[in-house]
């Protein structure tokens, strides 16, 4: 007897279908619609990223070879491929953006995680990732000359390490032009690479109560306001207070910086770390940057087990449902691996869910003991033999 649906309908269950259906009013997705929903569209994305699937075509067959199934799902049939491109093409990308946030908000409430650190501050992480296309394939995202790309600006929480906020812009623009987008609240951590580096932003975080850790530039032009007292047996080499000294620097950023100078022994190098916060002892400022690993590890994992390098449509509108599904896909993941008794690394649990999207088996169970939990199946049909009177 079959008392569970499949694991595919059990993740597809988190979703509350009466505010998708606002998402859909908002953003007039069916305004023009003809039988395929948006519901159907966003069904067969998420298979795409879950199943790996690498074209419409196995998306629309993988569907197809599980026709019994999918009324599970609140979809009737599989999506035609060329219907799934007219979609992907023509609805707006932005539904999936706020489908994303209201995952993300899911997530957030039903598993209220605490990072590693004693202070009780918001710590994240800001970085962005570039993804490159092919020019012929892909001609409104002309990067250089030969090459196209566009950008993935993330925001990673730390509590969990879930992706809270996201922006997608072409490959052209330098990543400190965005992070004001980033919405950070007063008395929060935000610790990024270098590559944000700039003066005005700095002094925007300060003035709003926003703490940051960076790395110093390496020709920055600064005075020595006072020597701070060094940990003992640690790694700290140095923790100054400073003022740039620069014109253009002095002029965007007056306040009066941090520098830690913190020696890495793994890579045998000095660190020269930037902050704006003058309270937190530097092994603990050390130790906020240290973290900004995770989101190194964050985008490599969603380029390794998802699909967010090769895409099933060229359009920009279908480059960026594909990516904002991904997104949401990595949230269930993350949700799924935090939830769970059983030691997943996150590519086995992306492995083994899709090994096992459609069978029968009870989700929480089965992530808790993958090996122990059998799937259900149907109960066997008596075969009807004609009776052949003597």
């Amino acid at each position: 007897m079959i008392r569970h649906a499949s694991l595919f309908s059990q993740l597809i269950g988190f979703f509350d279908r009466n505010k998708f259906r606002c998402q859909v009013v908002k953003h007039k997705s069916e305004r023009y619609s003809k039988g395929f929903k948006s519901w159907d569209q966003f069904v067969a994305m998420l298979f795409c990223q879950l199943a790996q699937a690498k074209s419409l075509r196995e998306i629309s067959g993988g569907l197809a070879c599980c026709m019994g199934k999918l009324r599970h799902l609140g979809i009737s049939e599989a999506p035609k491929k060329s219907t799934l491109s007219y979609a992907n093409k023509k609805r707006d990308w932005r539904m999936f953006r706020d489908l994303f946030y209201e995952t993300y908000d899911f997530c957030r409430e039903s598993m209220p995680g605490k990072h590693k650190f004693r202070f009780k501050n918001k710590l994240l992480s800001l970085d962005s990732t570039t993804i490159s296309l092919c020019l012929n394939l892909f001609p409104w995202a002309e990067f250089r000359r030969t090459k196209g790309a566009v950008k993935l600006h993330l925001l990673l929480d730390h509590d969990g390490y879930l992706p809270s906020y996201a922006y997608i812009s072409n490959g052209k623009t330098h990543e400190s032009t965005y992070a004001r987008k980033f919405p950070l609240a007063s008395g929060s951590i935000v610790t990024m690479d270098r590559g944000y580096n700039d003066y005005k932003l700095f002094s925007f975080w300060t003035a709003q109560g926003v703490y940051f850790v960076t790395r110093l530039k390496e020709n920055a032009d600064y005075e020595v306001i006072s020597e701070r007292e060094l940990p003992l047996r640690r790694n700290i080499l140095s923790d100054q207070t400073i003022r740039f000294k620069g014109y253009y620097a002095r002029k965007h950023c007056p306040s009066l910086m941090r520098r830690v100078v913190v020696w890495d022994a793994e890579n045998q190098k000095e660190l020269v770390l930037l902050t704006n916060h003058h309270d937190f002892g530097a092994t603990t400022i050390s130790a906020i940057y240290k973290d900004r690993w995770q989101i190194e590890l964050f985008f490599k994992a969603i380029k390794q087990n998802l699909k967010i390098k090769t895409f099933v449509g060229t359009s920009e509108n279908a480059l960026y449902i594909q990516i904002w599904t991904a997104l949401i896909a990595m949230l269930l993941i993350k949700f799924l691996q935090l939830k769970s008794k059983f030691a997943w690394s996150l590519s086995n649990l992306v492995a083994f869910l899709r090994w096992n999207l459609f069978a029968y088996k009870d989700l929480w169970e089965w992530i808790d003991k993958p090996f122990e939990v059998v799937p259900e199946t149907p109960p066997p049909m008596q075969m009807e033999l004609p009776f052949k009177g003597v």
